[in-house]
């Protein structure tokens, strides 16, 4: 039984393009496996999460976070009785609009596309299941619903309005723009409580594997999280319970309890919030002004500390940084390059390229080329077109 203000499947707001329903599955099933059966999430397993992906078979890709982020998504929406199936699209699609290099790769495309509009993840991501996915008869994009596509918006708050998100400050992106003409998103409504979940379920799951990547890397120890809050406690009842644990287990005991606290803390939030507002319907929870799924307090305020060390030990290390120079290179370099001899670009790409009326149009297209581009095929780019 789902609760009153989970999105019902049989209420969905339908497709820009009209099918016909499924006899076995939901529209938000098929959302979900269309977003997997797509060549954007494919490539999503070569693509950076934060260390290149050739650097280590261990480390997590944005494919592996973007699963781990649908499995804790689930499970949160499974106790709140809110629809899983939704809630699990929204988490797959979250990263589809990433480039190569993580966010260093769209850090370079946000500078290299400010003339042309500007650039942005989740606004390429809508751009990916509206447009680029170019594999149905009757449709290009995934022809998603309007739900999923409302939650891969806005699944971080309102865009526009009072209560947006400063960073969408001035102009919208213009891919989120296209879409929004199309099909209006209601920008400046908190989106559904699916949508939230998918949110709040990648902050979890980013924030306990970066700490496993980050001790796997070398660029901090054991020690290092035991001075910090929730992971020290978090030792601390291992080395209790387990006395002289051999090391990679210590650190998978220890860590999987950071990451029960942050699921169980964000579940007793909610619950509570959701007791205070009694919401009846999803409209409810779009137009409360706040979220309903969010860390408490206290939670909130260990884990700014503990990204704070992330910060300096791990995304700003020396050897990141060394990596993150170098790849942003590849990026500044391709862009001009296919920007100024697009004929450089594969041949399915060519019809676009002629239709293209502006320079603007032309940029456009170059940068759905680059920012579908893998680590590794950005990486042979580079060195086959730059040298």
């Amino acid at each position: 039984m789902l609760a009153p203000f989970a999105c019902l499947p049989d209420a969905s707001r339908g497709r820009l393009y009209p099918e016909r329903m499924s006899s076995f599955r939901s529209p938000f099933q098929r959302d979900r496996d269309r977003i997997i059966h797509s060549s954007a999430f494919r490539r999503l397993k070569h693509k950076t999460q934060v260390f290149v992906e050739h650097e280590g078979d261990y480390y997590r890709t944005r494919l592996t976070h973007s699963i781990e982020v649908a499995q804790v998504a689930r499970t949160i929406s499974g106790v709140l009785r809110l629809n899983t199936d939704l809630a699990e699209a929204i988490a797959l699609a979250h990263d589809l609009g990433h480039t190569p290099f993580g966010h260093t790769g769209e850090d370079a495309m946000e500078a290299l596309m400010a003339p042309y509009g500007g650039f942005d993840h989740n606004a390429q991501a809508l751009r990916i299941v509206t447009r680029l996915e170019r594999h149905y008869a009757d449709f290009d994009g995934l022809n998603l619903t309007w739900e999923s596509l409302e939650g891969i918006a806005k699944h971080n708050g309102p865009v526009t309005g009072p209560n947006a998100d400063k960073k969408h400050d001035g102009p919208l992106p213009y891919a989120l723009a296209e879409v929004n003409a199309l099909w209006d998103l209601e920008l400046d409504t908190h989106a559904s409580a699916e949508a939230q979940v998918a949110a709040i379920a990648d902050d979890v799951a980013y924030s306990h594997h970066d700490l496993h990547d980050g001790l796997r890397s070398g660029l901090f120890s054991e020690y290092d999280l035991m001075e910090l809050p929730v992971t020290g406690p978090a030792f601390d009842e291992v080395d209790r319970l387990y006395p002289g644990l051999e090391k990679m287990r210590r650190r998978h005991e220890a860590l999987r309890r950071v990451f029960g606290r942050m699921v169980e803390d964000v579940i007793a939030v909610a619950q509570n919030r959701l007791a205070s507002a009694q919401p009846q319907s999803v409209g409810d929870i779009r137009h409360l002004g706040t979220t309903v799924i969010r860390f408490s307090k206290p939670l909130y305020q260990e884990l700014k500390a503990i990204r704070s060390f992330l910060f300096h030990r791990m995304y700003r290390a020396p050897s990141v940084m060394a990596e993150r120079a170098r790849v942003t290179q590849v990026i500044n370099g391709l862009f001009p390059l296919f920007l100024t001899r697009p004929e450089l670009l594969p041949q399915e790409w060519r019809a676009d390229i002629e239709a293209a009326a502006s320079e603007t149009e032309l940029a456009r297209i170059v940068a759905d080329y680059v920012a579908g581009m893998t680590d590794r095929f950005a990486l042979q780019e580079g060195q086959r077109l730059l040298g």
